[in-house]
Protein backbone atom coordinates (compact mmCIF):
# COMPACT_ATOMS: atom_id res chain seq x y z
CA UNK A 1 0.00 0.00 0.00
CA UNK A 2 1.88 3.03 -1.11
CA UNK A 3 0.55 6.39 -2.11
CA UNK A 4 2.25 8.13 -5.01
CA UNK A 5 2.43 11.31 -3.02
CA UNK A 6 4.70 9.38 -0.47
CA UNK A 7 6.88 7.42 -3.30
CA UNK A 8 7.82 11.28 -4.68
CA UNK A 9 8.59 12.36 -1.01
CA UNK A 10 10.63 9.54 -0.53
CA UNK A 11 13.04 11.30 -2.93
CA UNK A 12 12.75 15.19 -1.19
CA UNK A 13 12.67 14.46 2.10
CA UNK A 14 15.97 15.06 3.01
CA UNK A 15 16.11 18.14 1.27
CA UNK A 16 13.06 19.90 2.72
CA UNK A 17 14.98 23.68 3.24
CA UNK A 18 16.10 23.14 -0.38
CA UNK A 19 14.70 25.07 -3.37
CA UNK A 20 11.60 23.47 -5.16
CA UNK A 21 9.68 25.59 -7.15
CA UNK A 22 11.29 29.08 -8.64
CA UNK A 23 8.95 31.02 -10.20
CA UNK A 24 10.60 34.32 -11.72
CA UNK A 25 9.65 37.38 -10.18
CA UNK A 26 8.40 35.39 -6.79
CA UNK A 27 10.09 34.23 -3.55
CA UNK A 28 11.54 30.34 -4.13
CA UNK A 29 9.56 27.52 -2.13
CA UNK A 30 11.03 25.27 -1.10
CA UNK A 31 10.42 21.57 -0.55
CA UNK A 32 9.24 21.85 2.59
CA UNK A 33 7.27 24.90 1.94
CA UNK A 34 5.36 22.88 -0.96
CA UNK A 35 4.87 20.10 1.59
CA UNK A 36 3.11 22.33 3.66
CA UNK A 37 1.28 24.15 1.24
CA UNK A 38 -0.34 20.72 0.29
CA UNK A 39 -1.28 20.34 3.69
CA UNK A 40 -2.83 23.15 3.96
CA UNK A 41 -5.00 21.87 0.47
CA UNK A 42 -6.09 18.62 1.60
CA UNK A 43 -7.38 20.54 4.73
CA UNK A 44 -9.47 22.63 2.47
CA UNK A 45 -10.45 19.29 0.40
CA UNK A 46 -11.89 18.05 3.75
CA UNK A 47 -14.10 21.39 4.47
CA UNK A 48 -15.47 20.97 1.17
CA UNK A 49 -16.19 17.62 2.03
CA UNK A 50 -14.41 16.02 -0.78
CA UNK A 51 -13.13 12.41 0.05
CA UNK A 52 -11.56 9.34 -0.87
CA UNK A 53 -12.39 8.29 -4.66
CA UNK A 54 -14.21 11.87 -5.48
CA UNK A 55 -12.94 13.46 -8.51
CA UNK A 56 -11.74 17.23 -8.30
CA UNK A 57 -11.74 19.21 -11.50
CA UNK A 58 -9.54 21.64 -12.17
CA UNK A 59 -9.01 24.45 -15.29
CA UNK A 60 -6.48 26.59 -13.31
CA UNK A 61 -3.30 28.43 -14.28
CA UNK A 62 -0.07 27.53 -14.24
CA UNK A 63 1.15 28.29 -10.68
CA UNK A 64 2.52 26.07 -7.37
CA UNK A 65 -0.49 26.53 -5.46
CA UNK A 66 -2.26 24.38 -8.79
CA UNK A 67 0.69 21.78 -7.89
CA UNK A 68 0.00 21.75 -4.47
CA UNK A 69 -3.55 20.86 -5.17
CA UNK A 70 -2.10 17.88 -6.76
CA UNK A 71 0.01 16.75 -4.09
CA UNK A 72 -3.05 17.14 -1.72
CA UNK A 73 -5.29 15.27 -3.86
CA UNK A 74 -2.37 12.45 -3.95
CA UNK A 75 -2.26 12.82 -0.03
CA UNK A 76 -6.39 11.81 0.80
CA UNK A 77 -6.78 9.77 -2.33
CA UNK A 78 -8.28 11.80 -4.30
CA UNK A 79 -8.69 11.82 -8.14
CA UNK A 80 -7.32 14.42 -9.73
CA UNK A 81 -8.86 16.05 -12.97
CA UNK A 82 -6.75 18.21 -15.12
CA UNK A 83 -8.10 20.18 -17.56
CA UNK A 84 -6.43 22.26 -20.52
CA UNK A 85 -7.25 26.26 -19.29
CA UNK A 86 -8.06 26.78 -23.59
CA UNK A 87 -11.02 24.95 -23.20
CA UNK A 88 -14.48 26.56 -23.61
CA UNK A 89 -17.54 26.80 -20.96
CA UNK A 90 -19.05 24.69 -22.83
CA UNK A 91 -16.12 22.14 -23.57
CA UNK A 92 -15.67 22.04 -19.74
CA UNK A 93 -19.27 21.26 -19.15
CA UNK A 94 -18.70 18.19 -21.02
CA UNK A 95 -15.92 17.15 -19.07
CA UNK A 96 -17.76 18.36 -15.68
CA UNK A 97 -20.81 15.74 -16.62
CA UNK A 98 -18.40 12.58 -17.60
CA UNK A 99 -16.38 12.77 -14.63
CA UNK A 100 -19.31 14.02 -11.85
CA UNK A 101 -16.54 15.84 -9.75
CA UNK A 102 -17.36 16.62 -5.92
CA UNK A 103 -15.75 19.90 -6.60
CA UNK A 104 -14.82 21.91 -9.61
CA UNK A 105 -11.59 24.44 -9.48
CA UNK A 106 -11.11 26.92 -11.48
CA UNK A 107 -9.98 30.78 -11.92
CA UNK A 108 -11.69 33.42 -10.24
CA UNK A 109 -12.86 34.79 -13.81
CA UNK A 110 -14.37 31.36 -14.72
CA UNK A 111 -18.35 30.97 -15.60
CA UNK A 112 -19.83 29.40 -12.97
CA UNK A 113 -20.95 25.72 -13.29
CA UNK A 114 -24.27 24.52 -13.11
CA UNK A 115 -25.20 21.98 -10.45
CA UNK A 116 -21.83 21.50 -9.02
CA UNK A 117 -19.57 22.74 -6.18
CA UNK A 118 -17.00 25.31 -7.28
CA UNK A 119 -14.39 27.29 -5.55
CA UNK A 120 -11.84 28.98 -7.27
CA UNK A 121 -7.69 29.45 -7.38
CA UNK A 122 -5.74 32.26 -9.03
CA UNK A 123 -2.01 32.44 -9.98
CA UNK A 124 -1.35 34.76 -7.46
CA UNK A 125 -2.48 32.45 -4.29
CA UNK A 126 -5.61 34.37 -4.22
CA UNK A 127 -9.36 32.93 -4.57
CA UNK A 128 -12.35 30.72 -2.33
CA UNK A 129 -9.89 27.24 -2.17
CA UNK A 130 -6.70 29.51 -0.78
CA UNK A 131 -9.54 30.80 1.69
CA UNK A 132 -10.22 27.98 2.81
CA UNK A 133 -6.68 25.98 2.68
CA UNK A 134 -5.46 29.21 5.50
CA UNK A 135 -8.83 28.54 7.66
CA UNK A 136 -8.44 24.79 7.41
CA UNK A 137 -6.29 23.05 9.70
CA UNK A 138 -3.22 21.25 7.82
CA UNK A 139 -3.92 17.59 7.30
CA UNK A 140 -0.32 15.95 6.99
CA UNK A 141 -1.87 12.44 7.32
CA UNK A 142 -1.25 10.59 3.79
CA UNK A 143 -3.79 7.95 2.95
CA UNK A 144 -3.18 4.26 1.94
CA UNK A 145 -3.28 4.02 -1.34
CA UNK A 146 -2.93 0.55 -3.54
CA UNK A 147 -0.94 0.38 -6.65
CA UNK A 148 -4.00 -0.10 -8.54
CA UNK A 149 -6.19 2.11 -7.26
CA UNK A 150 -6.44 5.70 -9.18
CA UNK A 151 -4.50 9.03 -8.88
CA UNK A 152 -5.36 10.83 -11.71
CA UNK A 153 -7.56 11.07 -14.85
CA UNK A 154 -6.81 12.41 -18.00
CA UNK A 155 -9.13 13.21 -20.98
CA UNK A 156 -7.83 12.42 -24.05
CA UNK A 157 -9.58 11.73 -27.66
CA UNK A 158 -9.17 8.47 -29.87
CA UNK A 159 -10.54 7.21 -32.75
CA UNK A 160 -13.70 7.69 -31.48
CA UNK A 161 -13.38 11.28 -31.45
CA UNK A 162 -15.14 11.03 -27.80
CA UNK A 163 -13.11 12.35 -25.04
CA UNK A 164 -12.13 9.35 -22.72
CA UNK A 165 -11.15 9.69 -19.40
CA UNK A 166 -7.90 7.54 -18.66
CA UNK A 167 -7.43 6.52 -15.61
CA UNK A 168 -3.44 6.80 -14.26
CA UNK A 169 -3.03 4.96 -10.99
CA UNK A 170 -0.44 5.04 -8.31
CA UNK A 171 1.69 2.09 -8.99
CA UNK A 172 1.60 3.28 -12.80
CA UNK A 173 2.45 6.91 -12.27
CA UNK A 174 5.49 5.70 -9.96
CA UNK A 175 6.70 3.16 -11.82
CA UNK A 176 7.25 5.75 -14.93
CA UNK A 177 8.75 8.49 -12.94
CA UNK A 178 11.29 5.74 -11.34
CA UNK A 179 11.72 4.86 -14.88
CA UNK A 180 12.79 8.41 -15.96
CA UNK A 181 14.91 9.69 -13.20
CA UNK A 182 16.74 5.81 -14.19
CA UNK A 183 17.27 6.58 -18.22
CA UNK A 184 17.68 9.88 -17.87
CA UNK A 185 20.23 9.67 -15.43
CA UNK A 186 19.40 12.24 -12.59
CA UNK A 187 22.31 13.38 -10.75
CA UNK A 188 22.36 15.51 -7.45
CA UNK A 189 22.53 18.88 -7.65
CA UNK A 190 20.35 19.03 -11.75
CA UNK A 191 17.77 21.55 -12.26
CA UNK A 192 14.95 21.64 -14.60
CA UNK A 193 13.65 24.55 -16.88
CA UNK A 194 10.12 23.89 -16.80
CA UNK A 195 8.42 25.90 -19.18
CA UNK A 196 5.38 23.30 -19.94
CA UNK A 197 1.76 23.40 -18.89
CA UNK A 198 0.65 21.13 -16.03
CA UNK A 199 -2.63 20.23 -17.31
CA UNK A 200 -0.76 17.80 -19.03
CA UNK A 201 1.00 14.28 -18.94
CA UNK A 202 4.35 15.60 -20.04
CA UNK A 203 4.51 18.87 -17.69
CA UNK A 204 2.50 17.26 -15.02
CA UNK A 205 4.21 14.06 -14.49
CA UNK A 206 7.44 13.32 -17.23
CA UNK A 207 9.03 16.28 -16.09
CA UNK A 208 7.93 16.87 -12.47
CA UNK A 209 7.98 13.43 -10.70
CA UNK A 210 11.42 12.82 -12.22
CA UNK A 211 12.50 16.33 -10.56
CA UNK A 212 10.62 15.19 -7.09
CA UNK A 213 12.41 11.98 -7.17
CA UNK A 214 15.82 13.67 -7.62
CA UNK A 215 15.36 16.44 -4.96
CA UNK A 216 15.88 18.74 -8.15
CA UNK A 217 15.59 22.96 -8.14
CA UNK A 218 12.77 23.44 -10.54
CA UNK A 219 12.68 26.80 -12.37
CA UNK A 220 8.69 27.12 -12.87
CA UNK A 221 8.06 29.07 -15.87
CA UNK A 222 3.90 30.36 -15.49
CA UNK A 223 4.08 30.00 -19.68
CA UNK A 224 6.93 29.74 -22.31
CA UNK A 225 8.66 32.63 -23.03
CA UNK A 226 12.10 32.73 -25.26
CA UNK A 227 13.08 35.83 -23.75
CA UNK A 228 12.69 34.29 -20.10
CA UNK A 229 14.21 30.88 -21.07
CA UNK A 230 17.00 32.49 -22.75
CA UNK A 231 17.72 34.04 -19.39
CA UNK A 232 17.02 30.89 -17.77
CA UNK A 233 19.24 28.56 -19.75
CA UNK A 234 23.00 29.37 -18.56
CA UNK A 235 21.77 28.35 -15.43
CA UNK A 236 20.56 24.82 -15.57
CA UNK A 237 21.42 21.17 -16.53
CA UNK A 238 17.56 20.08 -17.79
CA UNK A 239 14.92 21.19 -20.27
CA UNK A 240 12.37 19.18 -21.40
CA UNK A 241 10.05 20.91 -24.19
CA UNK A 242 7.56 19.96 -27.00
CA UNK A 243 9.28 20.51 -30.55
CA UNK A 244 7.83 24.13 -30.99
CA UNK A 245 9.91 25.20 -27.82
CA UNK A 246 13.06 24.60 -29.55
CA UNK A 247 11.93 25.50 -33.41
CA UNK A 248 11.12 28.83 -31.40
CA UNK A 249 14.48 28.95 -29.90
CA UNK A 250 15.85 28.53 -32.68
CA UNK A 251 14.69 31.17 -34.50
CA UNK A 252 16.28 33.63 -32.02
CA UNK A 253 20.37 34.03 -32.93
CA UNK A 254 20.82 34.83 -28.80
CA UNK A 255 20.63 30.64 -28.94
CA UNK A 256 24.02 29.30 -29.15
CA UNK A 257 26.13 26.80 -27.79
CA UNK A 258 27.60 29.09 -24.84
CA UNK A 259 23.84 30.11 -24.04
CA UNK A 260 23.09 26.39 -22.95
CA UNK A 261 26.69 25.26 -21.94
CA UNK A 262 25.45 23.41 -18.46
CA UNK A 263 22.66 21.37 -20.33
CA UNK A 264 23.16 17.85 -20.20
CA UNK A 265 19.80 16.97 -21.33
CA UNK A 266 17.61 18.17 -23.54
CA UNK A 267 14.36 16.48 -24.46
CA UNK A 268 11.48 16.69 -26.92
CA UNK A 269 8.22 14.78 -27.38
CA UNK A 270 4.56 14.84 -27.58
CA UNK A 271 5.08 15.69 -31.30
CA UNK A 272 7.62 14.76 -33.81
CA UNK A 273 10.16 16.48 -34.35
CA UNK A 274 11.72 16.70 -37.91
CA UNK A 275 14.80 15.66 -38.68
CA UNK A 276 15.66 19.03 -39.93
CA UNK A 277 15.09 20.35 -36.53
CA UNK A 278 17.50 18.00 -34.86
CA UNK A 279 20.48 18.98 -37.30
CA UNK A 280 19.95 22.29 -37.11
CA UNK A 281 20.15 22.19 -33.33
CA UNK A 282 22.92 19.87 -32.92
CA UNK A 283 25.05 22.24 -35.12
CA UNK A 284 23.93 25.40 -33.32
CA UNK A 285 24.14 23.64 -29.99
CA UNK A 286 26.73 20.63 -30.32
CA UNK A 287 23.87 18.53 -28.45
CA UNK A 288 21.54 16.11 -29.37
CA UNK A 289 18.03 16.12 -28.14
CA UNK A 290 16.51 13.09 -26.89
CA UNK A 291 13.33 12.61 -28.49
CA UNK A 292 11.50 9.77 -26.77
CA UNK A 293 7.90 8.54 -27.10
CA UNK A 294 4.81 8.56 -24.76
CA UNK A 295 0.89 8.51 -24.51
CA UNK A 296 -1.45 9.90 -22.00
CA UNK A 297 -2.66 5.84 -21.59
CA UNK A 298 1.31 4.57 -20.98
CA UNK A 299 3.12 7.67 -19.87
CA UNK A 300 6.75 7.24 -22.05
CA UNK A 301 7.08 4.28 -23.53
CA UNK A 302 10.36 4.55 -25.63
CA UNK A 303 13.51 7.30 -25.44
CA UNK A 304 16.58 7.59 -27.07
CA UNK A 305 19.66 6.29 -24.88
CA UNK A 306 20.90 9.30 -22.66
CA UNK A 307 24.41 7.59 -23.27
CA UNK A 308 25.16 6.43 -27.14
CA UNK A 309 23.67 6.91 -30.35
CA UNK A 310 20.67 9.38 -30.85
CA UNK A 311 19.00 9.04 -33.96
CA UNK A 312 17.03 11.65 -35.20
CA UNK A 313 13.47 10.92 -36.59
CA UNK A 314 13.45 7.72 -33.93
CA UNK A 315 12.46 7.19 -30.74
CA UNK A 316 14.41 5.08 -29.19
CA UNK A 317 14.16 2.36 -27.41
CA UNK A 318 11.28 0.85 -24.80
CA UNK A 319 11.79 1.85 -21.06
CA UNK A 320 12.07 -0.61 -18.47
CA UNK A 321 9.82 -3.32 -17.77
CA UNK A 322 7.99 -2.13 -21.38
CA UNK A 323 7.54 -4.57 -24.09
CA UNK A 324 7.00 -3.40 -27.08
CA UNK A 325 5.89 -5.25 -30.25
CA UNK A 326 4.71 -4.27 -34.18
CA UNK A 327 2.00 -5.70 -34.71
CA UNK A 328 -0.91 -6.40 -38.04
CA UNK A 329 -4.46 -5.25 -37.93
CA UNK A 330 -5.31 -9.07 -35.82
CA UNK A 331 -2.88 -8.32 -33.51
CA UNK A 332 -0.15 -11.06 -35.11
CA UNK A 333 3.97 -9.58 -34.65
CA UNK A 334 5.00 -8.79 -37.87
CA UNK A 335 8.73 -9.82 -38.85
CA UNK A 336 11.58 -7.37 -38.18
CA UNK A 337 11.96 -3.61 -39.91
CA UNK A 338 8.27 -4.05 -41.24
CA UNK A 339 5.58 -1.63 -40.41
CA UNK A 340 2.65 -1.78 -38.18
CA UNK A 341 0.74 -0.89 -35.42
CA UNK A 342 2.89 -0.30 -32.07
CA UNK A 343 1.15 -2.71 -29.25
CA UNK A 344 3.00 -2.98 -25.55
CA UNK A 345 2.38 -4.29 -22.04
CA UNK A 346 4.06 -1.97 -19.21
CA UNK A 347 3.77 -1.56 -15.65
CA UNK A 348 2.63 2.15 -16.34
CA UNK A 349 -0.35 1.32 -18.53
CA UNK A 350 -3.28 3.13 -17.58
CA UNK A 351 -6.20 1.17 -15.47
CA UNK A 352 -8.56 2.21 -18.59
CA UNK A 353 -11.54 4.45 -19.89
CA UNK A 354 -13.40 6.18 -17.17
CA UNK A 355 -16.96 4.81 -17.57
CA UNK A 356 -16.28 2.84 -20.81
CA UNK A 357 -15.23 -1.11 -20.24
CA UNK A 358 -16.18 -1.99 -23.84
CA UNK A 359 -13.90 0.84 -25.17
CA UNK A 360 -11.44 -0.18 -22.74
CA UNK A 361 -11.93 -4.25 -24.07
CA UNK A 362 -11.37 -3.05 -27.41
CA UNK A 363 -7.84 -1.24 -26.70
CA UNK A 364 -6.44 -4.56 -25.43
CA UNK A 365 -5.34 -7.68 -27.19
CA UNK A 366 -6.78 -10.84 -25.55
CA UNK A 367 -2.71 -11.42 -24.73
CA UNK A 368 -2.57 -7.95 -22.83
CA UNK A 369 -1.22 -5.95 -24.81
CA UNK A 370 -2.08 -2.37 -25.57
CA UNK A 371 -2.69 -0.95 -29.17
CA UNK A 372 -1.60 2.41 -29.08
CA UNK A 373 -2.60 2.97 -32.65
CA UNK A 374 0.67 4.38 -33.55
CA UNK A 375 2.13 2.97 -36.48
CA UNK A 376 5.92 2.36 -36.69
CA UNK A 377 8.91 -0.70 -37.09
CA UNK A 378 11.37 -1.91 -34.72
CA UNK A 379 15.58 -2.54 -36.52
CA UNK A 380 17.46 -5.63 -35.64
CA UNK A 381 18.72 -3.68 -32.71
CA UNK A 382 15.24 -2.84 -30.77
CA UNK A 383 15.48 0.83 -31.87
CA UNK A 384 11.80 2.47 -32.21
CA UNK A 385 10.43 4.22 -35.38
CA UNK A 386 7.31 6.22 -35.64
CA UNK A 387 5.80 6.59 -39.23
CA UNK A 388 2.46 7.77 -38.21
CA UNK A 389 -0.88 7.20 -36.34
CA UNK A 390 -3.66 5.31 -37.56
CA UNK A 391 -5.97 7.87 -36.75
CA UNK A 392 -6.42 11.45 -38.40
CA UNK A 393 -5.28 12.98 -34.84
CA UNK A 394 -3.32 15.74 -34.65
CA UNK A 395 -0.86 17.06 -32.76
CA UNK A 396 -0.06 20.66 -32.93
CA UNK A 397 1.62 22.64 -30.09
CA UNK A 398 2.19 19.05 -28.52
CA UNK A 399 -2.01 19.22 -27.70
CA UNK A 400 -3.79 16.34 -29.44
CA UNK A 401 -6.70 17.52 -31.83
CA UNK A 402 -9.36 15.24 -33.06
CA UNK A 403 -10.85 16.37 -37.04
CA UNK A 404 -14.26 15.31 -36.50
CA UNK A 405 -15.08 17.79 -33.54
CA UNK A 406 -13.93 20.75 -36.20
CA UNK A 407 -15.62 19.46 -39.02
CA UNK A 408 -19.18 18.71 -37.66
CA UNK A 409 -19.10 22.75 -36.56
CA UNK A 410 -17.57 23.54 -40.05
CA UNK A 411 -20.18 21.63 -41.79
CA UNK A 412 -23.27 23.61 -39.86
CA UNK A 413 -21.84 26.79 -41.91
CA UNK A 414 -24.62 27.90 -44.19
CA UNK A 415 -23.63 27.44 -47.63
CA UNK A 416 -21.40 24.13 -46.83
CA UNK A 417 -21.53 20.67 -48.44
CA UNK A 418 -19.24 19.11 -46.68
CA UNK A 419 -15.62 19.62 -45.33
CA UNK A 420 -12.37 17.73 -43.89
CA UNK A 421 -9.88 18.83 -41.64
CA UNK A 422 -6.06 17.57 -41.53
CA UNK A 423 -2.44 18.10 -40.19
CA UNK A 424 -0.10 19.43 -42.24
CA UNK A 425 3.80 19.49 -41.39
CA UNK A 426 4.72 23.09 -39.34
CA UNK A 427 8.00 24.52 -38.31
CA UNK A 428 6.21 26.24 -35.08
CA UNK A 429 3.67 23.92 -34.02
CA UNK A 430 4.30 20.50 -35.41
CA UNK A 431 1.09 20.26 -37.01
CA UNK A 432 -0.74 23.21 -38.32
CA UNK A 433 -4.64 22.96 -38.85
CA UNK A 434 -6.14 23.35 -42.56
CA UNK A 435 -9.54 22.88 -43.26
CA UNK A 436 -10.95 21.74 -46.66
CA UNK A 437 -14.38 22.97 -47.69
CA UNK A 438 -16.67 21.64 -50.64
CA UNK A 439 -19.53 24.43 -51.21
CA UNK A 440 -23.33 23.71 -52.51
CA UNK A 441 -22.78 26.00 -54.64
CA UNK A 442 -19.29 26.97 -56.03
CA UNK A 443 -19.89 29.94 -57.53
CA UNK A 444 -21.63 31.58 -53.67
CA UNK A 445 -18.63 30.38 -51.51
CA UNK A 446 -19.30 30.62 -47.83
CA UNK A 447 -16.96 33.59 -46.38
CA UNK A 448 -14.15 32.38 -44.33
CA UNK A 449 -15.33 34.66 -41.80
CA UNK A 450 -18.46 32.76 -41.26
CA UNK A 451 -16.23 29.67 -41.37
CA UNK A 452 -13.81 30.70 -38.39
CA UNK A 453 -16.95 32.25 -36.23
CA UNK A 454 -18.26 28.55 -36.51
CA UNK A 455 -15.50 27.00 -34.24
CA UNK A 456 -15.28 30.03 -31.95
CA UNK A 457 -16.82 27.69 -29.15
CA UNK A 458 -13.52 25.44 -29.50
CA UNK A 459 -10.55 26.03 -27.64
CA UNK A 460 -8.52 28.24 -29.60
CA UNK A 461 -5.69 25.67 -30.60
CA UNK A 462 -8.52 23.54 -32.24
CA UNK A 463 -9.27 26.44 -34.74
CA UNK A 464 -8.01 25.91 -38.52
CA UNK A 465 -5.05 28.28 -39.42
CA UNK A 466 -6.09 28.10 -43.15
CA UNK A 467 -9.47 27.37 -45.54
CA UNK A 468 -9.28 26.00 -48.70
CA UNK A 469 -12.28 25.65 -50.96
CA UNK A 470 -12.34 22.39 -53.74
CA UNK A 471 -14.80 21.05 -55.73
CA UNK A 472 -15.13 17.76 -54.02
CA UNK A 473 -13.05 15.92 -51.36
CA UNK A 474 -10.72 12.91 -52.64
CA UNK A 475 -12.46 9.40 -52.51
CA UNK A 476 -11.68 5.89 -52.26
CA UNK A 477 -13.90 3.13 -54.08
CA UNK A 478 -15.23 2.42 -50.35
CA UNK A 479 -16.12 6.19 -50.04
CA UNK A 480 -14.07 6.79 -47.75
CA UNK A 481 -12.22 10.55 -47.59
CA UNK A 482 -8.10 10.23 -48.72
CA UNK A 483 -6.83 12.99 -46.63
CA UNK A 484 -3.43 11.77 -47.48
CA UNK A 485 -4.31 13.75 -50.78
CA UNK A 486 -5.45 16.73 -48.96
CA UNK A 487 -2.07 17.24 -47.20
CA UNK A 488 0.22 16.59 -50.02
Amino acid sequence: MTNLSEVLRAGYAHRLDATFLHTPGRDPLSFGEVDQRASQFAGALEQYGVGVGDRVVAQVDKSSDGFALYLACLRRGVIYVPLNTAYTPSEVAVFVDDAEPSLVVTTPEASPIDGVTQATLSVDGTGTLADAAAAAAPIDEIIDRADEDIAAMLYTSGTTGRSKGAMLTHGCLADNGRSLHQIWSFQPGDILLHSLPIFHVHGLFIALHPAMLNASETIFLLRYDVDTVLRYLPHVSVMMGVPTHYTRLMADKRFDAASCRNIRLFTSGSAPMTELVHREFEKRTGQRIVERYGMTEAGIITSNPYDGERIAGTVGFPLPGVTLRIADDQGTEVPTGETGVVEITSPSLFAGYWRLPEKTASEFRPDGYFITGDVGSVDEKGRVTLEGRSSDMIITGGLNVYPKEIEMELDEVEGVLETAVVGIPDDDFGERIVAFVVADDADDLPSEKSLAASVSGLARFKHPKEFHFVDALPRNAMGKVQKAQLRS
